[in-house]
């Protein structure tokens, strides 16, 4: 079933990307762009990651890095790559994209 019918994505990609370590509608939207158009499909995203366990969140909620994997094999440091704004939305859970005006 289509989750976002701007850009046809699927539930099932949804699903996939969230099991390669998408646990927010904002690293959906990077990594498919569902939800960065009309926006209508954000709140069935948010519904999508709210079901099954998400690698990154269980690490966050331990208080470790969930990036930290990846920028040790890209060679960045801990800090880069990653404003405050970012590091506070990943600390904090899934959040709604902005509305397209």
């Amino acid at each position: 079933m289509y989750v976002c019918s701007c850009f046809g994505v699927t539930e099932q990609q949804v699903r996939a990307h969230a099991a390669t370590g998408a646990c927010t509608p904002r690293q959906i939207a990077s990594a498919c762009k569902a939800g960065t158009d009309c926006g209508n499909c954000v709140r069935r995203i948010q519904a999508l990651l709210g079901r099954g366990a998400c690698p990154r969140r269980e690490l966050i909620e331990n208080g470790a890095d969930p990036l930290a994997s990846e920028r040790a094999a890209s060679g960045l440091s801990p800090a880069d790559g990653l404003s405050p704004a970012d590091a506070e939305e990943d600390a904090a859970g899934p959040a709604a994209l902005p509305e397209a005006a």
